[in-house]
């Protein structure tokens, strides 16, 4: 009786239902992240802009060098005396600014994202070495960056730039000579924390080599911080481009820049002031949709804040 008892309670208990599936920690992240408007809306604006920049020559309008004195400081089209063949208007030689705003951003977006690249490559691969091998690295590294960390960084761009001339190339370098003591400080505090951790004590018992231990354990716990470190900097070196652009050390005419489109208007800002404004809109609106971009990802993908 007792065993056909426990048979039919066995029968008449619930299944149990299945465990639910796991879920990754990454698609948690990314629904937060979709959460949060502001930042979708900005890495939208921010990818739109990446986008108007590598596909410029299909979406210009016209020939962004193309001058016309006839055109000449045309106004937009919302504008007594403008036209939907120039949207924005024409600047000082009667070139279509929209074209040049189009091909500007080309420039923006270039110096912005090889100089975070280089810079985080560079800051990230000191801040290991000096975080973990400690003693003479960690002080002569220490000794560069403070050196570095003394000069304003504009001053310091237009002094490198004043001795080396303008071009591409040499804005990358004058801004990447400063920039990676940034992603430098913020490696090494890192590296500092994550050396004392059981992971890596174990992989030290264990008998691996330092650069087995900086590259497999420490620096995949480090990237993070980083990450956001470097998102945050691109918005800077946008306003650094603009701004040697603008004092002539930047880009050199006739190639389109922002921030040297806002200089050729500075003498029409009374009579056409879309020649300098429309640029200086495109500036302040690609650096807040970047600052505001990487707020979200700090706060979704920043370990420190979900503690």
């Amino acid at each position: 009786m007792r065993a056909e008892a426990v048979e039919e309670g066995a029968l008449a208990r619930p299944a149990e239902a299945p465990a639910a599936p796991a879920r990754s920690p990454f698609a948690a992240d990314l629904r937060e992240l979709l959460a949060n408007r502001t930042a979708v809306l900005s890495i939208a604006i921010v990818l739109a802009v990446a986008a108007m920049a590598l596909f410029a020559p299909w979406i210009a309008p016209h020939d962004p060098y193309e001058a016309n004195l006839l055109r000449r400081l045309q106004p937009p089209v919302w504008l007594e005396g403008g036209e939907w063949a120039h949207p924005l208007g024409c600047d000082q030689l009667g070139r279509d600014i929209l074209s040049r705003i189009v091909f500007g951003a080309r420039v923006s977006m270039t110096i912005g994202l090889l100089v975070v690249a280089i810079a985080a490559v560079i800051g990230t691969t000191l801040g290991l070495l000096a975080g973990y091998l400690r003693g003479f690295v960690d002080v002569l590294i220490g000794r560069i960056v403070d050196t570095l960390l003394g000069f304003p960084y504009l001053i310091f761009a237009i002094g490198l730039m004043a001795a080396m001339g303008p071009g591409l190339a040499n804005i990358v370098l004058a801004l990447v000579l400063k920039e990676w003591v940034l992603t430098c400080r913020v490696a090494r505090a890192e590296t500092l924390a994550a050396r004392e951790m059981d992971y890596v004590e174990a992989a030290r018992a264990l008998g691996a080599s330092p650069a087995r231990i900086m590259l497999g354990e420490i620096l995949p716990n480090i990237l993070s911080p980083v990450l956001v470190v470097a998102t945050f900097r691109m918005a800077t070196i946008v306003i650094l481009e603009a701004s040697l652009s603008f004092l002539g050390l930047g880009v050199q005419p006739p190639v389109p820049s922002w921030g040297s489109m806002v200089a050729d208007g500075r003498a029409f800002l009374l009579d056409a002031w879309w020649v300098a404004t429309l640029p200086g809109v495109a500036i302040f609106v690609l650096v807040l949709a970047i600052n505001l971009a990487s707020q979200g990802l700090r706060d979704v993908f920043d370990p420190r804040l979900k503690a």
